[in-house]
């Protein structure tokens, strides 16, 4: 949240290759550093700088995307990266438990993350980026957000706020109300990623077809009506493949909307590709 909140700026004040670099520099620093640090408190400020300059790279890679594609692939992309994170999910938790079951220091995960944040230090080094030094420069004569875009970062807001707290109530509903197994109960979470990493694989390529502002239309619906039967089935069986279903139908709501969004100026700038992420941070937290 703090990453989000502070991305609203620090684009405008350095060039998005040195700030990029300087990002991870810190968080490679910050993961390498757990391997020699003992006290529970510097361990808590090496992962807040973790977590700080994460929230600004993610919006550097959302503003990268969005200079560098146009319209419908601009969403394709944006909804690959959702599925890149659904995959490293899944990577980094098999191989936290592989090193786990080898008795490898507790820190050996993050040694792996610290392996492919050179990595993209690297890749950072030798590509080009999109200038966003001329936002500067043009900033008295920038265009002003119309109230769609307003609109669309209140929308990001609710999403998220809503569908976390969903997924946060549905496997306590389960445990207590229905006498769910706790494991059995903690598939529901489980299974709505699935579906959503399913639905980043699809509309990807969907996208190119339909188009971002119909994209948009028939997810908010089906991710509305795909909701209404999970809040109905006492049986836990169908509460787990329906959490798959709703999660499918979500339809990667989010990165569409953001594409969506960044598509009502001419320009999208780092200071609007930052607001509508830390909009979504926001309803998260």
């Amino acid at each position: 949240l703090v990453g989000a909140v502070i991305a609203l700026f620090i684009f405008d004040l350095f060039r998005l290759r040195k700030l990029i670099m300087a990002v991870y520099g810190i968080i490679l620093f910050s993961l390498i550093s757990l391997i020699l640090i003992d006290n529970l408190f510097y361990v808590g400020v090496a992962m807040g700088l973790v977590g700080v300059c994460c929230g600004i790279g993610l919006a550097g890679a959302a503003l990268v995307i969005s200079r560098t594609y146009e319209t419908e692939r601009r969403a394709s992309m944006l909804v690959i990266t959702d599925g890149s994170f659904s995959v490293a999910g899944i990577v980094c938790s098999w191989f936290a438990i592989f090193l786990v079951a080898q008795e490898f220091h507790w820190s050996g995960v993050y040694q792996f993350v610290a392996l492919i944040t050179a990595a993209i230090i690297f890749l950072s080094l030798k590509s080009t980026f999109p200038a966003t030094e001329t936002e500067t420069h043009d900033s008295t004569t920038s265009e002003k957000w119309p109230l769609t875009v307003w609109l669309c970062i209140v929308g990001l807001f609710l999403y998220t706020l809503g569908q976390w707290s969903f997924l946060l109530w549905l496997p306590t509903y389960a445990e207590t109300e229905l006498g769910t197994p706790r494991d059995q109960a903690g598939q529901l979470a489980s299974q709505f990623w699935t579906g959503m990493f399913a639905a980043q694989l699809f509309v990807a390529w969907w996208v190119l077809k339909v188009g971002v502002p119909r994209l948009v239309m028939i997810a908010g619906i089906t991710t509305s009506l795909f909701s209404i039967p999970l809040w109905i089935s006492k049986d836990i069986n169908v509460l787990i493949f329906l959490s798959a279903l709703w999660g499918f139908a979500n339809l990667s709501l989010l990165k569409v909307v953001l594409s969506f969004a960044t598509q009502m100026l001419r320009q999208p700038t780092a200071r609007l590709v930052s607001t509508l992420l830390l909009g979504a941070t926001i309803g998260t937290a």
